[in-house]
């Protein structure tokens, strides 16, 4: 008694072993494309838990935020999401892609959200990439004869991002660095938080970037006073990414030969600044790693700069850097809230079907893009970037500096959608394009072109940090 929504031979079609499973249930079902504009309430998101004790299945509507602080009151175990690497070896087991959110197809037992079943139908993962079963959620109730009910996913809807209110940046984080720490006495945010001093080389480099006058030789000149960061320059121009003639011998050679003044200045800057705050030891599973994405989102803006009319392009080596620095809040986060940061890692595990915001929002009341801005202008860095920092989430900011947000926000939403970085994939609103004078296909383009360059683009991420 199955039912096809889309009953033609180049219809995607669910895995074997699932359809055999309905047919064995004896479950009515539809088989649907997963596009863009599904309810979130709607669409079930399921999970694999464990600890010692085991594994746990948990399900709750993509509308919803796992909140592994309440799963633990109510079950008494500290759940987090099971290894990337098992989960890839069990479901290989049965030539499935995802994990499907049918219950009788695990052995372990199944926790879900009661809200879960407040809609008629449910659109399911079949455990084939971009193929859903809807299921009425009568039908779906059958499933869940062994399964508990709970309340533990806090409702978006209830979660008030700052996307676009700057002027509470400083009293939201005052509030989240109080909230934990143990001082109780009001102190000036810059005296509660403990941020490293800028650089001496980030200091002359800044320096450089405002004087009209400047040369070759003043940035040569700074760059040689730090070594590591003279080598990481020299071997940069080197880089097959470059394809540079002949041999870098100098600083003033992979200036003037290789990368240019513009881009080794902004370079230097972001290496320097990477330094003050160490990379955090634990990490969300199967993140891309921090440099990475610094790098892959700096040569696609690279690009995507170059793509925008000459008349409203914006300073190249300045949208470069903004890229470089776009994530520099994950940083400052891991920095300021060490014993937090790792539930934050937990939290994005549990919750791929959300960005980072709604995470940070919920456990912190604040997110790494306010805090990162706000460090930028602690440090007196260019408003540019602080506006890339902090609006880089928002596609529809027309504030000042808008290019650089806007820039940044459509390089990350692209590498994304190619499978590069954090959180959902989405469809980029026609408006960002529009408003950087930018065609869908030129972006495309040149991301495909970062993309065809990667394994060069990674060696030079490895220079940041050998191992993350």
């Amino acid at each position: 008694m199955t039912e096809l929504a889309l009953a033609t031979d180049t219809a995607p079609r669910p895995p074997a072993v699932i359809l055999q499973l309905l047919e064995k249930l004896g479950l009515p079902y539809q088989v649907c494309r997963d596009l863009p504009g599904l309810p979130a309430a709607q669409r079930l998101q399921a999970v694999l838990l464990d600890d010692a004790v085991g594994a746990l299945l948990v399900l709750y509507p993509q509308s919803q935020l796992l909140d592994l602080n309440r799963l633990t009151e109510l079950t008494g175990r500290q759940l987090t999401a099971v290894k990337p690497e098992r989960l890839e070896r069990m479901l290989g087991k049965h030539n499935l892609k995802v994990l499907p959110g049918l219950p009788p197809l695990t052995s372990s037992p199944c926790l879900y959200d009661e809200r879960l079943l407040q809609v008629p139908s449910l659109y399911i993962e079949s455990g084939q990439r971009g193929v859903l079963l809807e299921l009425s959620t009568d039908a779906f109730k059958t499933l869940l004869s062994k399964a508990s009910a709970a309340r533990f996913g806090e409702p978006l809807s209830n979660i008030r991002l700052n996307l676009d209110r700057p002027d509470d940046d400083r009293a939201e984080i005052t509030l989240a660095v109080q909230a934990f720490t143990a001082r109780r006495i009001q102190q000036r945010l810059e005296e509660t938080i403990e941020i490293p001093p800028l650089p001496e080389t980030a200091q002359k480099i800044i320096k450089l970037r405002v004087d009209p006058d400047a040369t070759v030789d003043d940035i040569t000149g700074v760059v040689e006073t730090d070594p590591a960061l003279a080598a990481q320059v020299v071997s940069w121009a080197a880089s097959p990414y470059y394809a540079a003639p002949g041999k870098i011998r100098s600083v003033e050679d992979a200036i003037v030969r290789v990368l240019g003044f513009d881009l080794v200045i902004n370079l230097a800057l972001g290496l320097a600044l990477g330094k003050t705050l160490s990379l955090p030891k634990d990490h969300p599973q199967q993140a891309t790693p921090y440099w990475q994405q610094a790098i892959y989102s700096a040569a696609v803006i690279e690009g995507l700069t170059r793509a925008i009319p000459r008349a409203q392009r914006p300073e190249a080596g300045l949208t470069y850097l903004a890229g470089l620095l776009h994530n520099f809040g994950y940083l400052v986060l891991a920095h300021v809230f060490p014993p937090h940061f790792s539930l934050i890692c937990r939290h994005l595990e549990v919750n791929p079907h959300l960005s980072h915001s709604y995470i940070e929002q919920h456990l912190l009341g604040i997110s790494r893009e306010q805090i990162g801005a706000w460090l930028m202008r602690y440090w007196d860095m260019p408003e540019e970037l602080a506006s890339a920092l902090r609006f880089q989430h928002d596609p529809e900011y027309t504030g000042p500096h808008a290019t650089y947000p806007n820039l940044v926000c459509l390089s990350v939403s692209l590498l994304r959608n190619r499978g590069i970085g954090a959180g959902p994939q989405s469809e980029i609103p026609q408006s960002l394009f529009d408003n950087l004078g930018i065609s869908r296909d030129k972006a495309e383009e040149a991301v495909s072109k970062v993309l065809a360059a990667e394994v060069a683009l990674r060696e030079l991420a490895a220079q940041f940090h050998p191992a993350h």
